[in-house]
């Protein structure tokens, strides 16, 4: 792709969403799953069961058949997925369920899938495919507590403005089958964990709430959070964190010992990717961080600050550049608006830059779902507030009620890539011209 020096508004444009696919595409399943699986001599007489959960795990699924070089016959398993995001697949079936609210037909998946993994052999290998969105996708809970109760705390959870380490904690302590539960099922088997990360800092106990890992934290932590934010609990679920009765699978037991996790796709990698491709358009890049949280508009504000430091200050950087971000920001629920954590921070850095007329921007979540919509995000241009005002939108008015979907969209700058079959996080790229020299 070549750019012109100093890019019009159509220019800025293409640039900024060739960088968002570029980092969607690095994270494709079929570009980072053949690297890692087993070769076929190591299963000896034992098997290659496949499991797995996330927006992600069907297109991983559907990786590891497409270059598995060993028997057909050797293959079977289950991973659940997001409604609209299954691929077909000859060996591995493939459930769909809701996300970000669980429902019963995540819970039977679920139970389907700690099934599955009941009797295996120390011959036989697991191959856990865990992308974002295992949680919801997930839903099986400790014995005492049922789907409803799961369902009212994953809502009050996600208004909350709790980071996604914090509600995982919470989640963790509530399931039958994260937490590494899922890893002492498949006790004797060995495990092999292929992750790719949704989660600031890649830990691999936040992603899908780690139901192939240990988990260090306690029922006290997650009650703690709960707590911290003022958490309203179904009185059953307050007394599973209260007796310690939810305790999670703790770092040295032995069902454990033959669980390997690889990460294999990560926020970083598709900043890298991007800032690559912005390079290849002759751009300089800058990568601000992997795993940026806070409140959306927070983040926003403070991008805005850097972004303008760059145009009327050369600094840290000079123009013409782009600046990269990624990591998970939370939105505390005060409106009635459409919500969205990419879109809130992108109209929270418009009404920061104030019409900054060498400043675009484009945030979105690379799972191609901001919120509970199904559109990714949105672009940000100089005019978007004043186009927005002459159609009687009032841009602080729709901050303050979670409505960013709703601003940009009216604007005709939302940005919708359908599923993604991946998912490393939210992106954020803002491009910031050159000043003129007349």
């Amino acid at each position: 792709m070549t750019l012109a020096h100093r890019p019009g508004e159509v220019q800025a444009r293409e640039l900024l969403s060739l960088l968002f696919a570029t980092a969607i595409a690095s994270a494709q399943p079929s570009r980072c799953i053949p690297a890692h699986l087993p070769h076929p001599q190591s299963l000896g007489r034992g098997r290659l069961i496949v499991i797995g959960a996330g927006k992600a795990s069907a297109a991983m699924a559907r990786a590891v058949e497409d270059h598995w070089t060993g028997s057909l016959d050797q293959l079977s398993g289950l991973v659940v997925t997001r409604y609209g995001y299954g691929v077909p697949c000859q060996r591995i079936e493939i459930v769909e369920a809701a996300h970000p609210v669980p429902d019963a037909a995540g819970l039977a998946a679920a139970q389907r899938l700690l099934a599955l993994v009941q009797g295996l052999s120390a011959d036989d290998l697991v191959l856990c495919l865990i992308s974002g969105g295992g949680s919801s996708l997930l839903p099986l809970p400790l014995p005492g507590l049922d789907l409803e109760h799961k369902q009212a705390v994953n809502r009050s959870l996600l208004k909350s403005g709790a980071t996604i380490s914090e509600i995982n904690c919470v989640r963790r302590h509530l399931s039958a089958i994260k937490g590494g539960r899922l890893a002492a099922a498949c006790h004797p088997a060995r495990v092999l964990t292929l992750l790719l990360s949704d989660v600031p800092g890649d830990n691999p106990m936040d992603i899908a709430s780690g139901p192939t890992v240990a988990d260090p934290t306690t029922c006290a932590d997650a009650l703690a959070i709960v707590r911290r934010y003022g958490i309203a609990l179904p009185a059953e679920v307050l007394d599973m964190l209260e007796s310690g009765r939810g305790e999670s699978i703790k770092p040295g037991d032995e069902r454990l010992a033959r669980v390997e996790t690889r990460m294999i796709a990560t926020p970083q990698m598709a900043l890298e990717a991007a800032a690559a491709a912005a390079q290849g358009a002759g751009f300089d890049a800058h990568i601000l961080g992997d795993a940026i949280e806070g409140e959306a508009r927070d983040v926003g504000k403070v991008h805005a600050g850097i972004a303008l430091q760059v145009a009327e200050r050369a600094q840290p950087v000079a123009a013409p550049c782009v600046l990269l971000s990624g990591g998970e920001t939370t939105v505390t629920v005060i409106g009635q608006g459409r919500g969205g954590r990419n879109v809130e921070f992108l109209l929270s850095l418009g009404i920061a830059l104030n019409r900054h007329p060498r400043i675009h921007a484009l945030a979105g979540d690379t799972d191609g779902v901001d919120g509970q919509e199904e559109i990714a995000g949105a672009l940000l241009a100089p005019d978007s507030l004043a186009r927005a005002w002459a159609l009687g939108i009032k841009p602080r008015d729709s901050l303050a009620n979670n409505d960013g979907h709703s601003f940009f969209e009216a604007l005709g700058d939302s940005v919708i890539t359908g599923p993604t079959l991946t998912n490393v996080n939210d992106f954020r790229a803002i491009f910031i011209d050159a000043p003129t020299t007349e």
